[in-house]
């Protein structure tokens, strides 16, 4: 898989993600849990939503073969 998120959508990411997780904490509610979404997608590089809409915030440079 190519990684389609650059540096400042991870860090947005995990920041949103764990505001998420917290806010689930401090109301005592499941729904905090879908702050591992965002987590996930920042640790992986990876977002299924930008592949599929052609979006790519990363700015490395591929390779040519």
């Amino acid at each position: 898989m190519k990684t389609n998120i650059g540096n400042g959508d991870r860090i947005a990411r995990v920041i949103i993600g764990a505001a998420i997780g917290v806010a689930g904490i401090y109301y005592q509610s499941w729904w905090g849990l879908l702050g591992l979404i965002p987590i996930a997608t920042a640790a992986s590089g990876m977002c299924l939503f930008y592949s599929l809409f052609g979006v790519n915030t990363c700015k490395v440079k591929e390779e040519k073969k």
